[in-house]
């Protein structure tokens, strides 16, 4: 009773005592200058809130949707699976398992928070689908994870586990992965309780084999990283982040409480990979003691991934690992090495990063560039020389084209034709370039165009059932042609161009009431003007709504001359419409007249 009762008394005194700005400002900057020394300072801006706010208000992330709302998943695994195949060359498998699993951990949260929130419709012992991708460098598994991640809005945060130790990394712990992802959420800690964490290289904390002993130093960073794996409260004030312990004399100044803010793990999903080298090994012994006659020695990638493919729980611990740490990585996905097909598969693909990166690196500078097939095929034999996947794609392309992403910028040269070559020898075909205009290449240029419109064309038409789902309106040869164009002109992947297009077409078809509420006049635009609206649109770089207003202009008084005389107050504006208005308002002023005879 007394201790409640002195509690009692020290709250009351620390809020009848709450110092002013300057004491705490001065008291701020001396802790700081002891912990960091002079590289911090005090501002008082970001410790006190605008005049009006009003209590307990958090910013921009106390409003609107937040948490699992502002997820909105509804998306089914074969959704995400074929989504991932537009990106994601090969690992059929990987995609399967992955698009699943991930698909089913969030769409069992809904399940669960609609059958009567976060607690009540929980099992004890709940395992979650935490993730090991295993497969050697550059085979995409960062970069589907990213996919997933971006296409179902989840926050996402990756680390190296090679940075960890048992007491920490860089002055933080395993836990500040967790942190990390209140941050990337806009410190919406409903939202972060659903994000996504990867943690890459986790092959390089399984201990060492061949040591006599335990290798503690990696055993501890598994069994920091057991607790947030599975579920744990992480506290968002940690004595080494002084901007959280800024937020946290902030929440104390305004309420006069001491806030205690956490995250809990449960709903975090934990995705580790790494390239595990020696792992087929462990499991070819494995099936060579089980009389399986597995006794030959490995002797090609192919034969290594099929091993790989029957690893199970025992052979990760053989590897190095605490059984307790596998336990929590109940899913495990194979990635398969690339060859160079495979790697010429990723530059032919509309989406990949690599050649659209190129292409908005040179369309900087206002220059088209082009890759015949040959030049593409010739830079995958030379990244499969690499052994380092589609990382060395990147580096294949950069070794090509650096001096002409040098040199080009300066003269007056528009269109660049990547040729097989110009891989073969840059140097020569930079001289040939600079030389002057040739018109065999500049043949060779456009041809290379038709045939990258083309494969598009032909993307869309294997895609058309998923298409149809989404853009069924603007599944039409010339619209078709319009999302094909959007996609050349830059920065989007052949999905987001036709979201584009739809959202010109929404944009056009609503202009329709607009001017029916501004005129009282019913103007519907026919199929080929709505055509030519998004072609102008796409051609100037103007909203459609824009375009809608500068062409109903030029109908408008016209329109409602015709409405004066005849009443007539509904109209199609057809393609004709809008190439020749006064012809069209002419046609209607002589029709009315015919009609009054």
């Amino acid at each position: 009773m007394s201790s409640r009762k002195d509690d009692s008394r020290e709250t009351a005194a620390l809020a009848g005592n709450i110092p002013d700005q300057k004491e705490l400002e001065k008291e701020l900057s001396d802790y700081l200058s002891k912990k960091y020394g002079n590289r911090i300072k005090i501002v008082s801006p970001i410790l006190f809130p605008k005049p009006g706010a009003e209590e307990g208000d958090e910013g921009p992330a106390a409003t609107g949707p937040s948490g699992v709302e502002r997820i909105q998943f509804d998306m089914k695994p074969e959704e995400l699976e074929a989504y991932l195949d537009q990106f994601v060359i090969k690992q059929e498998q990987a995609k399967a398992v992955l698009a699943t699993k991930i698909c089913t951990h969030f769409n069992r949260i809904k399940h669960e928070r609609s059958r009567g929130g976060r607690e009540g419709s929980r099992m004890v012992g709940q395992i979650k689908n935490n993730i090991i991708m295993i497969g050697p460098t550059g085979v995409g598994k960062t970069y589907i994870i990213k996919l997933i991640a971006t296409k179902l809005g989840v926050p996402f945060v990756k680390g190296d586990a090679t940075k960890f130790s048992e007491t920490g990394y860089v002055g933080g712990d395993v836990e500040d992965l967790v942190r990390d992802l209140v941050h990337e959420a806009d410190d919406d800690i409903e939202l972060a309780q659903y994000g996504i964490i990867y943690i890459d290289e986790v092959d390089k904390i399984a201990s060492a084999r061949n040591l006599v002993g335990p290798d503690v130093s990696r055993t501890g960073v598994q069994r920091a990283l057991l607790k947030p794996m599975e579920e744990t409260e992480v506290d968002l004030k940690v004595a080494h982040d002084p901007i959280s312990q800024l937020q946290a004399i902030e929440r104390y100044r305004k309420t006069g409480k001491r806030e205690r803010r956490t995250i809990n793990t449960r709903n975090i999903l934990f995705i580790v990979s790494g390239a595990f080298g020696g792992l087929d090994e462990i499991i070819k012994k494995r099936l060579a003691d089980q009389g399986m006659g597995f006794g030959a020695a490995i002797r090609s990638k192919a034969e290594e991934v099929n091993y790989l493919k029957q690893v199970r729980s025992e052979d990760l611990i053989n590897f190095g690992f605490e059984s307790e740490f596998v336990g929590r990585l109940p899913v495990a996905v194979i990635f398969e090495e690339l060859a160079a097909d495979d790697l010429y598969s990723i530059l032919k693909n509309a989406n990949n990063p690599i050649i659209n990166g190129k292409k908005r690196d040179f369309g900087a500078y206002q220059i088209d560039i082009r890759f015949e097939d040959g030049a593409l095929r010739l830079l995958a034999q030379r990244a499969s020389e690499e052994k380092t996947g589609a990382r060395g794609l990147v580096s294949a392309v950069e070794r090509v084209l650096l001096a002409f992403e040098k040199k080009l910028p300066s003269t007056d040269i528009r269109e660049f034709l990547v040729s097989h070559e110009v891989v073969e020898d840059p140097e020569a075909e930079l001289a040939r370039l600079l030389a002057g205009p040739d018109v065999a290449r500049n043949r060779r240029f456009e041809a290379a165009l038709e045939g990258e419109k083309a494969a598009l064309r032909e993307l869309v038409e294997r895609r058309r059932p998923d298409f149809a789902r989404r853009f069924e309106a603007l599944l039409t040869p010339v619209r078709i042609e319009l999302a094909v164009e959007l996609f050349l002109k830059g920065d989007v992947d052949l999905e987001a161009a036709f979201e584009e297009l739809l959202h010109m077409y929404n944009q056009t078809k609503a202009y329709e009431v607009v001017f029916l509420e501004r005129l009282g006049l019913s103007l519907r635009f026919s199929e080929d003007a709505v055509d030519e609206i998004l072609a102008r649109a796409i051609a100037t770089g103007r909203p459609a709504s824009q375009v809608c207003k500068a062409l109903s202009q030029d109908l408008e008084f016209g329109l409602k001359l015709v409405r004066d005389k005849t009443g007539k107050d509904n109209f199609a504006i057809t393609r004709e419409a809008l190439d020749n208005p006064e012809g069209y308002i002419n046609n209607l002023i002589r029709d009315s007249y015919q009609f009054f005879r």
